[in-house]
């Protein structure tokens, strides 16, 4: 007869005790990496920001556009830059995009195993004529790593697009490695999507940051931004530059006007200040509860579920080492169909993301330790 799993996550941290109780999440909810549920701060002002926009005055629009540069400020400080290198975006797709038209010609390194949204843009810029991608195939369970680039390099390589954490795994990349590796006239562009604002990283190694702000920041949809360096702002072309990314846009004189000097030129057109509005809600919680404390409490959690998932006799498929790893544990049962195990998570109050071949857990730091023991008894029961 088995036994069953004890999880022993000790006392609750502070930091857990005071940043949960901004969630209405429910407990078992482990699938961040897909959405991250909002907190009530978001919650209320995007209530508070649409209530206002439907009883409107003259001072109501203007009003609203303010919260753009307060989200703008946020995300340069948890990057550790300033306003005038960030734009905010309403996805990550739209600033890959951005960076895969901005390059005129030349090889940009990518990964075959990423998610699909840092694939498109360089095949549609391959399409365009403009740059010519190289894919490359890393180890299971890993990443972009500097050796694989360096092996890669060649003279016509003008830039490398990385994630900063693998979607499937959690690997997490050495920025700092990687931009040692390429030497400093290529670019470094990364989608930090899986892990900003919940990951202590090397942002400043990132000619381009592109982040989305609906998952691990726990802003909404619709969220998001990108910040931009000195060297991108002079070697990527502004192709997608609308109407507000450029100088002058309150002068409507019928004539071209030149992109921003900043990163401004990635703007398309105005951005619903109701997301803004959410946004900055979302990185004012980050910067409050900072970046190292959030991090420590995800990864006791993912220490946690790694130990439960191994005592079950789970095949972990997420790096063994904690350093190379971020808040995503991916794993598979043997001689045990994903559908099914997905099915006994979810009738213990579970929510995770089920893939063909494998499962993917993804806690946050408001994730008590309940959660952990539910999926323990999940795991026992298929055990049984």
């Amino acid at each position: 007869m088995l036994r069953p799993i004890k999880v022993c996550p000790g006392r609750k941290s502070p930091v857990l005790t005071s940043y949960a109780a901004h969630f209405d999440a429910p407990a078992g909810y482990l699938d961040f990496a897909r959405f991250g549920p909002p907190s009530r701060e978001v919650v209320a002002a995007t209530a508070r920001a649409t209530e206002e926009s439907a009883r409107p005055d003259h001072t109501t629009v203007d009003g609203l556009m303010q919260a753009d540069q307060a989200a703008r400020e946020s995300a340069a400080r948890l990057v550790g830059t300033d306003a005038q290198h960030t734009v905010l975006l309403p996805n990550t797709s739209t600033g890959l995009f951005h960076a895969a038209l901005g390059i005129r010609e030349g090889v940009v390194l990518a990964s075959r195993t990423d998610f699909p949204s840092n694939q498109y843009p360089w095949r549609r810029a391959a399409d365009l004529g403009r740059v010519t991608p190289r894919w490359l195939d890393p180890a299971p369970g890993e990443g972009m790593s500097p050796d694989l680039v360096r092996a890669a390099l060649t003279d016509d390589t003008v830039a490398v697009s990385v994630s900063a954490v693998d979607f499937r795994t959690g690997y997490r990349a050495d920025l700092a490695a990687l931009r040692e590796a390429i030497g400093p006239d290529r670019l470094l562009i990364v989608d930090a999507i899986q892990a900003f604002g919940v990951t202590h990283m090397a942002w400043e190694a990132a000619d381009v940051l592109v982040v989305g702000g609906q998952k691990w920041l726990r802003a909404g949809w619709s969220t998001g931004f990108a910040t931009l360096s000195d060297r991108a702002l002079d070697s990527l072309e502004p192709v997608l530059t609308g109407w507000t990314g450029v100088e002058e846009t309150g002068l409507f004189d019928g004539t071209e006007h030149p992109p921003a000097v900043d990163a401004r030129r990635w703007s398309i057109t105005h951005l619903s200040p109701v997301a803004a509005a959410a946004f900055a809600a979302a990185l004012e919680l980050v910067e409050r509860h900072s970046v190292a404390a959030i991090e420590s409490v995800i990864a006791a959690r993912i220490a946690e579920l790694a130990e439960v998932v191994e005592r079950s006799g789970g095949r972990v498929l997420s790096p063994a080492e904690p350093s190379r790893r971020a808040g995503i544990l991916s794993f598979a049962l043997p001689d045990q169909d994903p559908v099914l195990v997905a099915k006994t998570l979810q009738d213990e109050g579970v929510t995770a993301t089920v893939r063909t071949d494998s499962l993917r857990l993804s806690p946050h730091a408001s994730t008590p330790p309940e959660a952990t023991e539910r999926v323990a008894a999940a795991l026992l029961s298929l055990r049984s």
